[in-house]
């Protein structure tokens, strides 16, 4: 396996960024202790997000996740007459076995850019044939030829984030696109306990001789140094971008970026954890991935005279050193690291800034995929 790892120690101020169902911070068991944890499923979402915003890649060179299908084709055959046009699109989905209902779908669905776009010209180029009238629960008939055609244009569509996370039809599943890319749930280095904030607010407009609070509350929270871990699967992402080499490595970086970078938003109003990466180590070559959280299985201690930052940053390199003693290296091999902690530790190179980091990746994943 070609892979890129992606390695991170974040420490967070107080903070709620992730939360569960009844609004209290994501937390789990590892090696028989509490930990402060940021599901798998957010840090993907920060990560498109960031893909978007930043941006990292083009409008086509990203997908949409969305159950409002009939209105992203609508809105590109807005030339069309709408009747004609929306009863072409509504026979096109269910043709698929996309279910439309109310002018949705009924799950959410992941669609590259490019891909819509290709649905929706193959739809205004057989407006006839997609144009028959449903009645009662019955569906239009589509020709069968016309059916291969529809699906022949869903292939990814060279999205990079779809490429990235995969797409799941649990109705068709040969449309499916398996995940390039794998995220860990981010786990605390140490124990931790959750504290509350309560809090009061005022009525601005409450007369002096009234006192106290207009509403009150709590809200839970903890601190925590966190370790992030992300894997790549290169081949797998230039299979999925159907072997655009350059555009995998645009993708591999942009990931690497947006994956150090983000985190989830939540409650960020209220804490405003704006704490970037203190270290960021990146693994390349052939080889098997190694996910490093057993550093951490016995939870890293705090010392009045070392952060815990810089102690986990030791026990993560030592335990690299130990896995790679015993299993040996990636072969070939190129890693690297940003380390703002002052770990001790050898045999992993330290890179001046995220523009160096992501040099050595681009010299790594280009010798690899042989761009």
């Amino acid at each position: 396996m070609k892979l890129l790892e992606v390695h991170i120690l974040q420490t967070v101020a107080p903070s709620n960024l992730n939360r569960d169902d009844t609004g209290s911070p994501k937390d789990a068991l590892f090696g028989g202790f509490r930990r402060a944890r940021i599901s798998s499923q957010a840090q993907k979402r920060a990560v498109r997000v960031a893909f978007k915003d930043w941006p990292l890649l083009s409008e086509e060179e990203r997908a949409v996740r969305t159950k409002r299908l009939v209105e992203e084709l609508l809105r590109r055959l807005e030339d069309v007459k709408e009747e004609l046009a929306r009863r072409a699109v509504e026979n096109a989905l269910n043709a698929l076995g996309f279910g439309v209902k109310e002018g949705r779908t009924e799950y959410l669905f992941f669609l590259g850019n490019r891909e819509l776009d290709a649905l929706a010209q193959q739809i205004r180029e057989n407006l006839e044939a997609l144009s028959g009238e449903v009645k009662g629960k019955k569906k239009a008939e589509v020709p069968d030829e016309l059916k291969k055609a529809l699906e022949r244009v869903l292939d990814g569509g060279k999205a990079v984030d779809l490429a990235l996370f995969g797409r799941m039809l649990a109705d068709r599943p040969e449309l499916g696109k398996d995940a390039a890319a794998q995220v860990a749930h981010a786990l605390s280095t140490h124990k931790v306990d959750r504290e509350f904030d309560f809090y009061t607010a005022v009525d601005d407009l409450n007369p002096k001789e009234e006192t106290g609070a207009g509403m009150m509350g709590d809200v839970e929270f903890y601190s925590a140094t966190l370790y992030r871990y992300a894997v790549v699967d290169l081949e797998k992402l230039l299979e999925n971008l159907q072997g655009d080499k350059e555009l995998a490595l645009k993708g591999a970086l942009a990931f690497l970026e947006a994956f150090a970078l983000t985190l989830p938003s939540g409650k960020q109003n209220s804490f405003a954890a704006h704490n970037p990466p203190l270290f960021v180590a990146f693994r390349a070559g052939e080889g098997m991935p190694r996910n490093l959280a057993t550093a951490f299985e016995r939870p890293i201690r705090p010392r009045e005279d070392v952060p815990l930052s810089r102690l986990s940053a030791e026990a993560l390199m030592e335990e690299w050193a130990r896995f790679d003693r015993v299993y040996g290296p990636l072969s070939p091999e190129w890693k690297g690291a940003l380390d703002l902690t002052e770990a001790q530790g050898d045999g992993l190179p330290r890179l001046g800034d995220l523009n160096a980091l992501k040099e050595k990746v681009a010299e790594a994943v280009r010798a690899l995929l042989e761009v």
